[in-house]
Protein backbone atom coordinates (compact mmCIF):
# COMPACT_ATOMS: atom_id res chain seq x y z
CA UNK A 1 0.00 0.00 0.00
CA UNK A 2 1.17 3.49 -0.87
CA UNK A 3 -0.39 6.72 0.32
CA UNK A 4 0.19 9.78 -1.85
CA UNK A 5 -0.37 13.39 -0.85
CA UNK A 6 0.02 16.21 -3.35
CA UNK A 7 0.75 19.82 -2.46
CA UNK A 8 1.88 23.04 -4.09
CA UNK A 9 -1.11 23.95 -6.21
CA UNK A 10 -2.57 27.41 -6.32
CA UNK A 11 -3.72 30.37 -8.36
CA UNK A 12 -1.08 31.96 -10.57
CA UNK A 13 -0.91 34.19 -13.61
CA UNK A 14 0.07 33.09 -17.10
CA UNK A 15 3.84 32.85 -17.38
CA UNK A 16 4.36 32.07 -13.70
CA UNK A 17 5.84 28.91 -12.22
CA UNK A 18 4.69 26.38 -9.64
CA UNK A 19 6.26 23.29 -8.15
CA UNK A 20 3.99 20.45 -7.18
CA UNK A 21 5.12 17.86 -4.67
CA UNK A 22 3.79 14.40 -4.02
CA UNK A 23 4.84 12.75 -0.77
CA UNK A 24 4.59 8.99 -0.55
CA UNK A 25 4.34 6.81 2.51
CA UNK A 26 3.56 3.25 3.42
CA UNK A 27 5.78 1.29 1.09
CA UNK A 28 9.12 1.35 -0.70
CA UNK A 29 8.85 4.47 -2.80
CA UNK A 30 11.89 3.65 -4.90
CA UNK A 31 10.26 0.50 -6.25
CA UNK A 32 7.50 2.48 -7.97
CA UNK A 33 7.36 4.37 -11.21
CA UNK A 34 5.49 7.63 -10.81
CA UNK A 35 3.26 9.73 -12.96
CA UNK A 36 1.51 13.07 -12.94
CA UNK A 37 -1.91 13.39 -14.51
CA UNK A 38 -4.38 16.25 -14.70
CA UNK A 39 -8.08 16.68 -15.18
CA UNK A 40 -9.76 19.87 -16.29
CA UNK A 41 -13.50 20.46 -15.81
CA UNK A 42 -15.51 18.52 -18.35
CA UNK A 43 -12.46 16.70 -19.68
CA UNK A 44 -10.94 13.29 -19.20
CA UNK A 45 -7.92 12.76 -17.01
CA UNK A 46 -4.77 13.08 -19.10
CA UNK A 47 -1.15 12.09 -18.71
CA UNK A 48 1.27 14.92 -18.02
CA UNK A 49 4.63 13.39 -17.11
CA UNK A 50 6.13 10.12 -15.94
CA UNK A 51 9.34 8.96 -14.31
CA UNK A 52 10.57 5.44 -13.92
CA UNK A 53 12.58 3.95 -11.10
CA UNK A 54 15.56 5.51 -12.80
CA UNK A 55 15.62 9.29 -12.69
CA UNK A 56 16.89 9.20 -16.27
CA UNK A 57 13.70 7.58 -17.48
CA UNK A 58 11.24 10.42 -18.00
CA UNK A 59 8.54 11.26 -20.51
CA UNK A 60 6.26 14.21 -21.11
CA UNK A 61 3.04 14.95 -22.89
CA UNK A 62 3.64 17.13 -25.93
CA UNK A 63 1.53 19.88 -24.39
CA UNK A 64 3.99 20.35 -21.51
CA UNK A 65 7.30 19.30 -23.04
CA UNK A 66 9.95 21.96 -22.51
CA UNK A 67 7.92 23.68 -19.78
CA UNK A 68 7.42 20.99 -17.12
CA UNK A 69 10.02 18.83 -15.42
CA UNK A 70 9.37 15.71 -13.36
CA UNK A 71 11.88 14.61 -10.76
CA UNK A 72 12.04 12.26 -7.82
CA UNK A 73 13.95 12.20 -4.55
CA UNK A 74 13.89 8.66 -3.17
CA UNK A 75 15.53 9.78 0.07
CA UNK A 76 12.52 12.03 0.69
CA UNK A 77 9.92 9.68 -0.82
CA UNK A 78 8.76 12.54 -3.00
CA UNK A 79 8.12 13.20 -6.66
CA UNK A 80 8.01 16.73 -8.02
CA UNK A 81 6.52 18.49 -11.00
CA UNK A 82 8.19 21.79 -11.80
CA UNK A 83 5.86 23.80 -14.00
CA UNK A 84 7.21 26.85 -15.81
CA UNK A 85 5.65 29.24 -18.32
CA UNK A 86 2.20 28.25 -17.18
CA UNK A 87 -0.73 28.81 -19.52
CA UNK A 88 -4.46 29.10 -18.81
CA UNK A 89 -4.93 25.73 -20.51
CA UNK A 90 -2.82 24.15 -17.77
CA UNK A 91 -5.66 24.82 -15.34
CA UNK A 92 -6.72 21.48 -13.84
CA UNK A 93 -6.62 19.27 -10.81
CA UNK A 94 -3.23 17.59 -10.81
CA UNK A 95 -2.85 14.05 -9.49
CA UNK A 96 0.21 11.98 -8.79
CA UNK A 97 0.09 8.23 -9.17
CA UNK A 98 2.30 5.27 -8.37
CA UNK A 99 2.79 2.24 -10.58
CA UNK A 100 4.39 -0.92 -9.25
CA UNK A 101 7.17 -1.56 -11.71
CA UNK A 102 10.25 -0.16 -13.34
CA UNK A 103 8.68 1.95 -16.04
CA UNK A 104 6.05 4.71 -16.10
CA UNK A 105 2.96 4.45 -18.25
CA UNK A 106 0.89 7.08 -20.02
CA UNK A 107 -2.27 5.10 -19.23
CA UNK A 108 -4.02 5.99 -16.00
CA UNK A 109 -5.49 2.51 -15.55
CA UNK A 110 -2.01 1.05 -15.20
CA UNK A 111 -1.33 2.96 -11.99
CA UNK A 112 -2.02 1.33 -8.66
CA UNK A 113 -2.26 4.26 -6.26
CA UNK A 114 -3.47 7.83 -6.55
CA UNK A 115 -3.33 10.99 -4.52
CA UNK A 116 -6.30 13.21 -3.83
CA UNK A 117 -5.21 15.91 -6.26
CA UNK A 118 -4.21 19.56 -6.02
CA UNK A 119 -5.84 22.41 -7.91
CA UNK A 120 -3.79 24.54 -10.29
CA UNK A 121 -5.47 27.60 -11.73
CA UNK A 122 -3.73 29.82 -14.27
CA UNK A 123 -5.32 33.16 -15.02
CA UNK A 124 -4.73 35.03 -18.27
Amino acid sequence: QVQLVESGGGLVQAGDSLRLSCAASGSTFSSYAMGWFRQAPGKEREFVAGIGRSILNTYYANSVKGRFTIARDNAKNTVYLQMNSLKPEDTAVYYCAAKDGRYYSTLSNEYDYWGQGTQVTVSS
